[in-house]
């Protein structure tokens, strides 16, 4: 696969697809190429239908995962490759259930963050709370992102390419600099502990996810959480402050979120934590 790999490299930089969705398309590529033990170039619409029932059915993956696998391959076959013996009812995403999110209270959020084993951890979690931010934005943070001045923090190439600024309150500023007195990062925000012969490397979106997932152990709270859960919260108790829906779409970077963001209301539990 290292010349078709390479192909489909080119193409998700030539469309500027972002590093996690490359490395997510190429994992998917390499799955579908393994199962059948040849190259995706000499596989067809009926082997794309067989793998897709063998990630459901065999492997119990859920919908929504699926339908990432489905997307890699969409872009293999008609944009890499251009296939147009393979139709798009060979490539059909399973439906996805709809499911309402899980929602933290303030008092779960709250234990949640008082739970997290270290100062990063702990840090980590606020962060995304009261900024709503998603993980990836989490862990590619700088220290040059943090703009005291203006009281926000600046997220570069978030979801879908774009740039935001979201607002930092106070509390947030004074953990962020507890937090830069203990760990002095220079680079990133949250670097990782790994050596790379002395560059400063970020940590992975995974430590984010294992942030979440040990301070909810350490809580006690059985919910599935992930760093998204706070997200969601930080959303709900916006709205459930008053905060207008708008707002809160550009403040999470929904499409269209091109502006600098007002403050969220004074009221809101994501503008004391």
């Amino acid at each position: 696969m290292t010349s078709l790999r390479q192909r489909v490299l080119d193409e998700l930089q030539r469309r500027n697809y972002s590093p996690a969705t490359a490395r997510g398309y190429i994992l998917a590529i390499k799955q579908f190429a393994d199962y059948f033990g040849k190259s995706p170039e000499r596989l067809g619409g009926e082997d794309i239908r067989r793998f897709q029932l063998h990630l459901l059915q065999e492997k119990k993956l859920a919908p929504g995962t699926v339908e990432g696998r489905m997307s890699a391959l969409r872009f293999l076959y008609k944009k890499t490759l251009k296939r147009r013996d393979i139709a798009y009812d060979d490539l059909v995403f399973p439906k996805v259930p709809r499911k309402l999110p899980v929602v933290l209270s303030p008092d779960e959020i709250t234990r949640m963050i008082e739970a997290a084993p270290n100062l990063m951890h702990r840090t980590i979690l606020m962060v995304l709370y009261a900024t709503g931010i998603r993980r990836a934005e989490a862990s590619l943070l700088k220290v040059s992102d943090i703009d005291s001045e203006r009281m926000v923090i600046h997220v570069h190439q978030g979801k879908g390419s774009r740039d935001r600024d979201v607002p930092m309150t106070m509390k947030l500023l004074e953990t962020l600099r507890d937090y830069w007195r203990w760990k002095k990062p220079k680079v990133y925000l949250f670097p990782s502990t790994e050596g790379h012969r002395g560059e400063e490397r970020p940590i992975s979106d995974k430590t984010v996810w294992y942030a979440c997932k040990e301070a909810a152990a350490r809580a006690g709270i059985s919910k599935r959480i992930g760093p998204h859960t706070f997200r969601h919260s930080f959303a709900t108790h916006l709205m459930e402050a008053g905060t207008d829906l708008r707002t809160i779409q550009l403040l999470m970077g929904a499409p269209g979120a091109y502006d600098s963001l007002p403050p969220p209301v004074a009221s809101s539990p994501a503008c004391r934590s």
